[in-house]
């Protein structure tokens, strides 16, 4: 039982006295350690609910709660009950906690398995910034759960079988750099995809300019209408502003157009591409459709070019100590989709709609569309087929889909789709995530609008963090002096932790820019400050020449006299709670907030 569980489960039964009957209130942390070290609201929410005065009732609820060997209580302000726990119940939980190889931390998991689906890039394609948030994310909360006794089975869902490779496909047939393929196979299929969507984003804009320059001309004469009228109308002030942000609007949407039709026609081959392969994104379709049903020469140009991409996916993974149990793509589904379109379409779960077998959903406005009217499946399809699997093999009693935000509308439809067919016991939950940004602002890219391949961010933080850490000035300072190949592997392992903890240490679900610089710094919330304290403490015990484990540990007594121990006490102690709080909700950050406050807090003990 940590602190907070017992003072929580003392002060409810003070309450149950008080009041008269059963009354769960909560504990939380104090906010300023100088007033106490937790604190409850619940004198002043009963007070108000009963009328009563806070203060008063908040000393009837002391005066009732035993706190023996454990900690003091006052009260402060308008009715706070602030806790002071005791040294000596710091010493004996903290002695007991430093004995455990597991901190204390009990298997509250125990017996539950719990599946976590994350990462999932698109093979053929190198992974770039976005992949990160799903890697990380997941690969932390699969981490979590494993301490907290879950048995945990991940499983990278990759996309190996989209439209994506029916474009790889068609371009490869045409455009293929024969030497870059045998050189670098990867780098010539992003290229492929790259260029076969800059082709049908021509084919796309070139028909829409006149009609959006139009629409544009419109809104600016309306704008230029309103803009006269609105020095004396009150009502077409208001109107001036609509028409502006409209106007706004066009004018975008026509750079943008403009931009895709302006890069093919500056380029002579690029331009007698797009004219020679009309309704690329047609044929590209198409390529994906033989693929799928089975053609001979899209099924080997796709075993070809998977390999490469995995092996390329799994370099990414191993340096960022991110493994799976299992890596079963949207392929491995795909002999499963027509048995579950027919099972739910005999159960009349499913039913056909203008050709198309779709699931209508209770509070959904357009149905989950499963198999197309030209006989396509869909993602929907592949998802269900895929909770249909783990719940037959793996009997999970939770899946969590670490997948972005932008997904949301898809996963409320698939849970609600799987609850309708019957699995109404296993926990299904999106754990989405917001948006890496650049220091504009805006979706992380480079300046010619490409998504930045994650390799070289990989890359580019160790050079960052060697640069900060590793630096001979630095070493200088310090007196110290290491072969170049161990400073090289302390840049490894500080670049790739900022990158790792600069996402985690973000609320999951906010957007939040991408600087390394600012990742590797030794002071602030990051990784290597957090590394830095770490390394600080190992020094102490390797300097002190004895062998520190729980045996040694059992041999002394704690004694915590001055504030500096109590306050790192309380924090070490708090370690459950704040592993507890990252799964409620599942929230990494919590756990990084944790370590973060640690580190400050040992920081200032050493200081001390």
């Amino acid at each position: 039982m940590t602190l907070l569980q017992d003072l929580e489960s003392r002060l409810n039964a003070a309450l149950a006295v008080t009041i008269g009957e059963p009354i769960t209130a909560a504990v939380t942390s104090a906010a300023d350690l100088r007033f106490g070290d937790y604190q409850t609201n619940a004198a002043m929410v009963l007070a108000k609910q009963r009328k009563a005065n806070p203060r008063a009732l908040a000393q009837e609820i002391i005066d009732q709660i035993d706190l023996s060997g454990l900690a003091t209580a006052d009260i402060a302000g308008p009715g706070f009950i602030k806790f002071r726990i005791l040294p000596q119940a710091y010493a004996t939980k903290v002695q007991a906690l430093l004995r455990d190889e597991k901190l204390g931390v009990p298997a509250i998991g125990e017996g539950k398995t719990v599946v976590v689906d994350f990462s999932a890039p698109n093979v053929a394609k190198p992974m770039h910034v976005g992949h990160i948030r799903s890697t990380v994310i997941g690969d932390a909360l699969a981490r979590i759960l494993r301490f907290l006794g879950h048995r945990v089975i991940s499983d990278n869902h990759l996309g190996d079988w989209g439209t994506q490779f029916g474009m790889i496909i068609y371009g490869y047939k045409h455009f293929v750099n024969e030497a870059a393929f045998e050189s670098n196979p990867v780098a010539e299929l992003s290229r492929l995809y790259r260029h076969m969507q800059q082709l049908i984003g021509y084919q796309s804009a070139a028909p829409k300019i006149a009609k959006v320059e139009e629409a544009v001309s419109q809104a600016n004469e309306k704008v230029q209408q309103l803009h006269l009228a609105a020095t004396s109308d009150p009502k077409a002030k208001k109107e001036l502003k609509s028409a502006e942000k409209e106007l706004a609007t066009a004018t975008e949407t026509l750079a943008g157009l403009r931009d895709k039709v302006t890069a093919v026609a500056a380029d002579p081959q690029l331009l007698s591409q797009a004219q020679a392969h009309a309704g690329l994104e047609q044929r590209a379709q198409q390529e994906t459709v033989k693929l799928h049903a089975g053609d001979a020469e899209n099924i080997r140009l796709w075993e070809t070019f998977v390999p490469f991409s995995i092996q390329e996916i799994e370099a990414v993974y191993q340096r960022l100590d991110v493994h799976f149990d299992h890596t079963y793509g949207e392929s491995f589904y795909h002999p499963l989709l027509a048995g579950v379109v027919e099972r739910l379409t005999a159960s009349g779960m499913a039913v056909e709609s203008e050709g198309a077998i779709c699931i209508f959903l209770e509070g959904f406005d357009a149905p989950m569309i499963i198999r197309k009217s030209d006989g396509a499946f869909l993602y929907a399809t592949t998802d269900l087929a895929t909770i249909d699997y783990r719940m037959e093999h793996f009997k999970p009693d939770a899946i969590l889909f670490v997948v972005d935000h932008r997904q949301s509308e898809h996963f409320s439809k698939l849970f609600a789709a799987a609850r309708a067919i019957g699995y109404t016991e296993v926990e299904l939950r999106h754990i989405s995530f917001g948006t890496v940004l650049g220091s504009d602002g805006k979706p992380f890219k480079t300046r010619s609008g490409t998504v930045i391949g994650l390799e070289y961010l990989l890359d580019e933080a160790v050079e960052r963090a060697y640069q900060a850490v590793c630096s001979p000035d630095r070493l200088q300072k310090v007196g110290v002096e290491m072969p170049e190949e161990e400073l090289r592997a302390i840049a490894h392992t500080v670049g790739h932790g900022a990158i790792k903890y600069a996402d985690l240490a973000h609320n999951r679900t906010s957007d939040y820019e991408f600087n390394t610089e600012k990742m590797v710094q030794l002071e602030g919330n990051t990784s290597t400050y957090i590394q830095y304290m770490v390394a600080r403490a190992n020094a102490i015990i390797r300097r002190s020449g004895e062998q520190v484990d729980s045996s040694t540990i059992a041999a002394f007594a704690l004694l915590l006299h001055e504030p500096a121990e109590r306050d790192l006490a309380l924090q070490l102690l708090q370690f459950e709670d704040a592993l507890l709080q990252s799964i409620e909700e599942y929230y990494p950050s919590v756990l990084a907030a944790y370590l973060f406050g640690l580190a400050k807090q040992f920081a200032t003990f050493f200081d001390q």
